[in-house]
Formats: C-alpha cells, structure tokens, sequence
C-alpha cells in the first residue's frame, strides 16, 4: 500500500510528535517497535483500526520527493478536546537485491524506528479501516496475519467483545510468527489478546516457526493445514468473512493449502471470488 497523489496526501497532513517508542520482541528477533503519536490538530479524529500514512522526506532513490507508507492504528485515546494520541507498530524492515544479494534499509519501518521521543514527523489521513465489524453478531469472522498484522486484528477482537459483545459467530485467528519471542500482543508482556480466550466463540492459533530464520508465512501455512477441514467448512458458510493482514506472500500460502482441502486450486478460487464478490473476503498486505 504504498501509491499515493502527493498533492492529496500534503493536503491532508500534519504533525505528530513521538511520545514513546518501545521496543517488544527480543534482541535475537526482528525488531518491532510500538509507537505512541501525539496529535495537536483539532482536525483530526480517528477511530483504532483505521490507516494512517508516513510522509518520509526525500530525496529518496528514483528521485521521488516523499515516500509514502500506510501503517494501522492499533490503539490510540484522547488526551483533551484537541489532543489525540494514536499506536502504531512497525517492524525494522530490509530488503534483499536479488540481482547484487546486497541488503537495504526500508524506508519507512526504519525512519520510523530510529525517530526518538520529541521528534515530529508528517502523517496524513486517516483512511478507511480495511477491516469493518459485520452488523449481524453471529456471522463468523477468520483472521489470517503474520508480523505487525497482528495490529488490526487486535483492534478488531477488542471491538467485538468489549464494544458490541455478546456475539455469536466464530472468531478464528491465525498467526504466523518467526519465533516464539515474536508473537505481538498474545505474550506474557502484551497479553491483550489473551483476555479474549475465555469467550467462548474466540480461538487463536499462534505458529511459530519450526527453523530459525524461516519466513513467518511457513508457520502460517503449517497453522493452517493443520486446521484446513474446520476453515474450509467455516469459508463455506454464507456468513463468514475472511480478513488477511501482514507479508503478501501469506496469500500464496493460503492459496496453496485451501486449493488442496478444496480438491482443486479452481474449487478454491471459485470460493475465494464468491467471497470478495459478497465484500466478505478483505486484504492489507504489503511486501
């Protein structure tokens, strides 16, 4: 998620200045930072959940002015009348040359972890949440996430149970993690997905990788084929919704595993259309 119009996106700006940045995985795992935003623009309300974009100035390779990334509002309350204070997660991403093998900073996840308390940086919108709470509290709900994905499924759990409750459909949650010390918000340290686990409607299912250094999607896809027969099943009911977040490749591994429970790679993706075609089937991925 990353195209934007400048022009747009400068028109609807502001400042925000870090209050904290902590990181929450260990030393000998990826870093994943959370951070707290103060807003002071009367202007702005938001909602957790939705999407914020991180204006990094330039120059950037290829010339660009800006460079552009959208990251989700996990958490966020208000200060006062007019000071708004939001969370975001991000992970210190680095991309491999696979031409040269030489290894490159991300952009954004790295101007972002570096920022110290104080600093101010250029956020526009909020957008649109990607993923929206279905009106009828039985319809069941299957969340697929690896890494910082985790984030809006956070927020969509807690509005669930704390702000509609008493729902009646099936929450199913599958996450992807590269190690033990990496699964976000269902450890010891940031246990707020665990207050769910009493809800009787309410599973997680949290993979960790059976190799160091293996991309989280493995775990993801050993999750879900060990559980293939009870998403299928779910999938097929006219009242599920099926919501992913996180690498894009955890899409090819959904594909994958669901083309063999469904008997044919056709089978599944008829499914799969029908449900993007009925605006139950949602996606925020990125490379």
């Amino acid at each position: 998620m990353t195209d934007i119009n400048l022009e747009e996106a400068l028109g609807n700006s502001c400042q925000a200045t870090v209050k904290s940045s902590k990181r929450i995985t260990s030393d000998n795992t990826d870093e994943i930072r959370e951070l707290h935003l103060s807003i002071d623009e009367p202007a702005f309300r938001c909602m957790a959940g939705q999407n914020i974009g991180v204006l990094v100035p330039g120059p950037h390779p290829f010339g660009n002015e800006f460079h552009h990334r959208y990251y989700t509002i996990a958490g966020m309350h208000t200060e006062d009348a007019e000071n708004v204070e939001i969370e975001i997660l991000v992970r210190r991403c680095f991309y491999i040359d696979e031409v040269s093998g030489e290894s490159y900073p991300g952009i954004s996840s790295n101007y972002l972890c570096d920022a110290i308390p104080g600093e101010q940086i250029t956020i526009t919108g909020p957008y649109k949440a990607a993923f929206r709470v279905p009106a009828d509290k039985g319809s069941n709900l299957l969340m697929i996430g690896t890494g910082t994905g985790i984030a809006p499924f956070r927020t969509l759990v807690k509005s669930i149970y704390d702000q509609h409750g008493d729902w009646q459909g099936k929450v199913r949650l599958f996450y992807g993690a590269k190690s033990g010390l990496d699964t976000l918000y269902m450890n010891d340290q940031n246990s707020d997905l665990t207050n769910y686990y009493d809800e009787a409607t309410f599973k997680a299912y949290s993979a960790i990788n059976p190799r160091p250094r293996m991309d989280a999607s493995v775990a993801l896809g050993n999750s879900l084929a060990e559980n293939s027969a009870e998403t299928w099943a779910l999938m097929q009911e006219p009242n599920t919704y099926v919501y992913l977040a996180g690498l894009k490749k955890q899409v090819a591994v959904l594909d994958k595993v669901m083309s063999k429970v469904a008997g044919s790679e056709a089978a599944w993706q008829a499914l799969r259309k029908q449900l993007a075609r009925e605006g139950r089937w949602a996606e925020l991925t990125f490379q």
